[in-house]
């Protein structure tokens, strides 16, 4: 089983009118000291504020009559649950969301409002999966997973078609690297389009289980830690099917960052945009404003990919405290 560029192109059309597109806007100052164009693609001003929509919605909507009628479970740090959430309220479907201690409250508070039912479990993503897997075998729910899932694949894969149709000449694109989900579908769509073209996986330093399978030559556990990019915690799970071997073969490399470059990025970011984004979405930014990227040969995108930080987050950032 794999995700291909039909695949994505499908799920465009599918969940077209269930998404917004996304602005692209330049950021000059790092335009300014690369040489090249830097771009920075908004996807957090999606409709729940984060790229998770767009899978999401896809994998909802390709779902059988009987598996929608059971009702939809999944596992999340917080963006994909309030997507799902999000989707399934829109088709009348009952969705019940897994969630670890670790996810902030303000997330909670976003999915619970949604009318979604919240189960909050252990310390961590791994955790919640347990949850997950004993609910589909116990409940009957049918279980959407936030990243290991050909058809979110597929539709986190449309925000590249998106892009490269904004700006067909970019070079690099910089994505947050997590469970792989969004970074297998931006590279499968990218480099099917754009052979030449680098992809840069990039998260934080603590806690990135998908760097450590893909340094490691398989998928492994790691301790998930607090960090400003909380949405890129979790693992990938010892029996990843398909992103694990997708980030393998299409990324062309992997940073990892610092929690102070990430909220020097966030800093950078609001007084960029005058919005504040995660610490997950700032990580692009933070590795240029870092130096980690190699000298760029054209245009550059960072993918913002949400904004759904807590004000007690933002304030802290804002003051230089380290978070």
């Amino acid at each position: 089983m794999t995700v291909t560029l039909d695949d994505i192109r499908k799920a465009e059309a599918r969940i077209a009118g269930h998404v917004r597109q996304t602005p692209l806007l330049q950021d000059a100052v790092l335009s300014a000291r690369l040489g090249q164009a830097v771009v920075l693609k908004q996807e957090y001003r999606q409709t729940t504020g984060a790229f998770k929509l767009r899978g999401a919605t896809n994998a909802l909507l390709s779902l059988p009559p009987d598996a929608r009628a059971r009702g939809v479970i999944t596992a999340s740090t917080g963006n994909h649950g309030r997507a799902l959430a999000h989707a399934a309220r829109a088709e009348g479907i009952r969705a019940v969301i897994c969630l670890s201690r670790l996810v902030p409250g303000n997330k909670v508070q976003a999915i619970q409002a949604l009318g979604a039912e919240v189960r909050i479990i252990g310390q961590s993503q791994d955790d919640a999966m347990a949850e997950v897997a004993r609910a589909v075998q116990a409940e009957g729910l049918t279980e959407i997973a936030p990243f290991d899932d050909a058809a979110v694949i597929a539709g986190q894969g449309t925000l590249a078609l998106e892009l490269l149709a904004q700006r067909p000449d970019l070079a690099t694109l910089l994505v947050p690297l997590s469970g792989g989900g969004l970074a297998a579908g931006v590279a499968v769509a990218a480099k099917a389009l754009r052979p030449d073209i680098r992809v840069i996986g990039i998260s934080m330093q603590q806690g990135a289980a998908m760097a450590a399978s893909l340094a490691a030559g398989h998928p492994v556990e790691v301790a998930e830690l607090p960090s400003l990019a909380d949405s890129l915690g979790g693992g990938i799970g010892l029996h990843n099917r398909l992103t694990f071997a997708l980030c393998r073969r299409l990324l062309d490399s992997v940073i990892l960052l610092s929690e102070p470059e990430i909220a020097a990025a966030m800093r950078h970011i609001h007084a960029t945009t005058g919005d504040w984004v995660e610490g997950a979405a700032a990580v692009g930014v933070a590795a240029l404003l870092a130096g980690h990227l190699p000298a760029p040969d054209g245009p550059v995108a960072a993918l913002l990919t949400g904004a759904n930080v807590s004000p007690e987050t933002t304030a802290r950032v804002l003051a230089g405290e380290l978070v």
